[in-house]
């Protein structure tokens, strides 16, 4: 019996590379996509633009008036590879590369699930 074996391409960082194949352009695995700079862990909050998701990241910021931590959230505009099947509500990592679009300049990297 013979396997078909994606291939995907070595981006240089430490994740599990998708099962699925896609033909994107802007796909660090399959496409031609450098990624560099911060990565950044977050959760999937929405997906109804066309190839992009809105990742939400919560993070805790200290006040030295009050010796006290806030609760704030950030939100980046992130391109979604077809090969990943993103739901709303999916745990994922994304990485800072090259501007694709006016508010798109990460790109999600990682599925780590619900």
């Amino acid at each position: 019996m013979k396997f078909m074996v994606a291939k995907v391409k070595d981006i240089g960082i430490d994740v599990n590379p998708p099962a699925a194949e896609c033909d994107d352009t802007n796909c660090p695995f399959h496409g031609s996509l450098p990624v560099r700079g911060q990565m950044i862990d977050g959760t999937v909050v929405s997906i109804k633009m066309d190839k992009t998701a809105v990742v939400e990241r919560k993070y805790l910021k200290y006040q030295k008036k009050y010796e006290r931590y806030e609760k704030r959230t950030s939100r980046y505009s992130a391109h979604a590879p077809e090969c990943l099947a993103l739901k709303v509500g999916d745990n994922v990592t994304i990485m800072e590369c090259r501007p694709i679009s006016k508010t798109v300049s990460f790109v999600i990297v990682d599925k780590k699930g619900e």
